[in-house]
């Protein structure tokens, strides 16, 4: 027993370690290439007139401070505690609270959460008077609820302007150490040559992360090898005190003497902390415990070393402030150091910009983003995805970025404003979490809230001053993605209240249909709608002009679930509607917003299986959790063949007989194996959503404009759900909302 604890004690401990290993060329690339721009852009203001060691041993402080306070402490200690069952990011904050509370406007209907159990909210403790307050007050008033979801698309639609802003500003600086070498390289070369990564970069994002992510993490070791070694060697080299700066006395110092100087450089040095969120939002693909080990024991002491050596040398060397990184190297290690810099800065950009196609998917899942291509670049791990639309307008702005620029310092400054925007969005949202989520006490939250939240509003009040100097940027970018995500999940749910609004009862439908001659086809048709109940009006649209259906007829209700991911088995909620002569049956169909949507095959056999199933068990049949049904022989005793869940043998046969179910039950089961047989046909609606003429301006903008353009520019909902063309129908109807 000791030596099968002991097994699978090392087991652990070495999964742990390869995950740890892994997460260097996923989570640190930016982090880790930080040290090459941070003391430029930190000197790029007045603070270069201030070139002793006061201004030195200050900036050295504050970076070793901001670097243990916020990354270290508040991510790594705190911040990751917060998961959404294992899941990270800002996302994952918000549906954390959507699921202990009513705080989020991305409801959903209470059928679709039944006998679900990854939507139980967490009851480990009691509920406090805090708790409750907060929560009431929150549910209650529509506007806090609106400003919250804002709040987050915000903090979101930054992370994704990361993915414009990383890549350029780590690809530029990195390339412009050739002039330190060869000083009479032009500017424009610098910029093609950087034009040129950037290109190859997103060009073959379309391969996907897994086919080099063995790569990335020796590169990032390399990489943090090269910045401790070296910091190491100019540290005992130049000036071996520089140690006494990790006094935070330094700071006091610093802003003494710097004064208004030095808290206009914060907008430069914020960039220290860059890709600390990344820890957290790239969570998902790694453990709690493999992202502390890989920081705090190699990441975090090594970035420490090598802002301390460069700043050694910087104290000996004032006149280089403006090209301190590459000007500290040791003569004999230039070129190694540039080409494993320039390697590390696309690993660094890569993390990035598949954080933003995470991102982006999470948000078009919940709703919130318009529909788009996702292509899953690996069948193992479901997180690897590529998105082209977004890829290429990524790389469009990138270059747009580069060449428009050019000056790494005005970059930086846009950069900084969009790091610490989407940490402070963070800090925020902890607040509700440790009230609501986790039931501690407000004094508790409030310590953790004023203490990196006022460290953190010092260094965006920096960063604001410097908006004209290039931090519109990330607003402009960040309002953009924000409007757009905004009136998209505006215009769905004005849609889909209208559906709701505009549904007819089964029994007024039935009412009408003798009049109208209804005719039932053969075989089974599925229509697509947002209602848990009652008949979508696309559907009566539809009977009234064409008065014929399918003889077994399904009506299926996709839903996306504030939950990372939904258990197999508990995807599909079946049920009936009206008598059994009617045939007419009803699915929820459950997804988390990191479940991979099945294929239309796939989906076509779960689906059909599962109300095999619900037959079986309302006649008392027997029934399997398998994945394929079809049928065989000729005579009236219908077989139901049922394949195994695993994809592989284990073919089951259950005959019906007299004593094992109804006739009635083994009739349904026999119909809906001939209505496969006789195809399967998909109705789904072909809306053009307009405003009212009554409605104020704003609205009518919003409605028949911006989300009216998002629609006819976005994928189709037929197309995005993968339904074959030649088995859909589509109802054409105009929603007035």
């Amino acid at each position: 027993m000791k030596s099968f604890t002991g097994h699978c004690l090392q087991k652990s401990y070495r999964t742990t370690l390869l995950l740890a290993y892994q997460s260097f060329g996923v989570v640190y690339g930016d982090l880790s290439t930080s040290p090459i721009y941070v003391y430029k852009s930190t000197f790029s203001g007045k603070l270069r007139h201030h070139e002793e060691d006061a201004e030195i041993l200050g900036v050295l402080s504050l970076v070793f401070w901001t670097l243990t306070l916020i990354a270290l402490c508040k991510y790594i200690i705190f911040v990751l505690a917060a998961d959404d069952d294992g899941e990270g990011g800002t996302f994952a904050l918000y549906s954390l609270m959507c699921r202990n509370s009513k705080m989020g406007l991305l409801s959903t209907p209470h059928a679709a959460l039944e006998h679900l159990t990854a939507y139980n909210p967490e009851a480990h403790c009691d509920e406090t008077r805090t708790s409750l307050s907060i929560k009431r007050f929150i549910e209650k008033n529509r506007s806090s609820r609106l400003v919250l979801l804002l709040f987050v698309l915000l903090g979101t639609s930054m992370v994704i302007g990361d993915g414009v802003l990383t890549p350029t500003m780590s690809v530029v600086s990195a390339v412009s150490g050739l002039r330190i070498k060869v000083p009479g390289l032009h500017e424009n070369y610098t910029v093609l040559i950087s034009c040129i990564i950037l290109m190859c970069l997103f060009a073959l994002q379309h391969h996907g992360t897994h086919r080099v992510g063995f790569l990335f993490a020796p590169i990032l070791i390399s990489w943090l090898a090269c910045l401790s070694t070296i910091g190491i060697y100019n540290t005992i080299m130049w000036n071996p005190s520089i140690v006494r700066a990790l006094s935070p006395h330094y700071i006091y110092y610093f802003f003494n003497k710097a004064g208004k100087d030095g808290w206009s450089s914060l907008g430069g040095l914020v960039l220290c902390i860059t890709g600390a969120e990344a820890m957290f939002a790239d969570l998902g693909h790694f453990s709690k415990i493999s992202i502390r080990i890989a920081f705090a024991a190699v990441v975090y002491p090594c970035l420490v070393l090598a802002y301390m050596g460069e700043a050694a040398y910087l104290s000996k060397h004032t006149e280089d402030l403006q090209q301190s990184f590459f000007k500290a190297l040791p003569e004999g290690v230039f070129w190694p150091v540039f080409v494993i810099a320039t390697l590390a800065t696309v690993v660094g950009s890569q993390a990035i910009i598949s954080a933003s196609f995470s991102i982006i998917s999470q948000c078009r899942a919940l709703g919130c983003f318009p529909r788009v291509r996702i292509i899953h670049t690996s069948s193992h791990i479901h997180g690897q995805i590529y998105i082209p639309e977004v890829n290429w307008i990524l790389m469009l702005l990138c270059l747009i970025l580069t060449i428009g620029f050019r000056d790494t310092c005005m970059i930086g400054n846009a950069y900084g404003l969009a790091v610490i925007t989407v940490m402070l969005v963070t800090t925020c949202l902890m607040f509700l979490i440790i009230t609501t989520v986790w039931k501690q006490s407000i004094l508790l939250a409030l310590l953790f809230t004023i203490t990196f939240g006022s460290l953190e509003l010092l260094y965006l009040s920096a960063c604001l001053a410097k908006v004209h100097h290039g931090g519109w940027l990330p607003l402009l970018i960040s309002m953009t993605i924000l409007m757009t995500m905004f009136t998209w999940h505006y215009g769905t749910a004005k849609k889909r209240a209208f559906e709701l609004q505009n549904k007819v009862s089964l029994d007024r439908l039935l009412s009408i249909t003798p009049s109208l001659g209804l005719v039932r086809v053969p075989g089974i048709g599925l229509v697509y709608s947002n209602a848990t109940n009652g008949v979508p009006p696309m559907f009566a649209h539809f009977v009234t002009n064409f008065p014929a259906f399918h003889r077994v007829l399904i009506f299926v209700c996709l839903q996306t679930l504030t939950v990372p991911k939904v258990p197999q088995d508990e995807r599909f909620l079946v049920g009936r509607i009206g008598e059994p002569a009617h045939r007419l049956f009803r699915c929820i169909v459950r997804y988390g917003y990191k479940d991979e949507r099945l294929d239309s095959y796939e989906f076509e056999n779960q689906l059909l299986l599962k109300v095999a199933r619900f037959l079986l068990h309302e006649g008392g049949g027997s029934s399997e959790p398998d994945s394929e049904l079809s049928s065989i022989g000729e005579s009236s005793s219908a077989w139901l063949v049922l394949g195994g869940g695993d994809g592989g043998g284990g073919r089951k046969r259950v005959r019906f007989k007299g004593d094992e179910a109804t006739a009635q039950v083994r009739q349904e089961v026999w119909e809906l194996l001939e209505g496969r047989e006789a195809g399967v046909s998909y109705m789904i609606g072909h809306t053009c959503v307009v405003a009212l003429e009554s409605s104020p301006l704003i609205k009518k903008l919003a409605i028949d404009v911006v989300y009216g353009f998002l629609r006819r520019n976005s994928r189709s909902p037929a197309v995005s759900l993968g339904i074959p063309h030649a088995s859909l129908v589509e109802v054409g109807m105009v929603y007035h909302v």
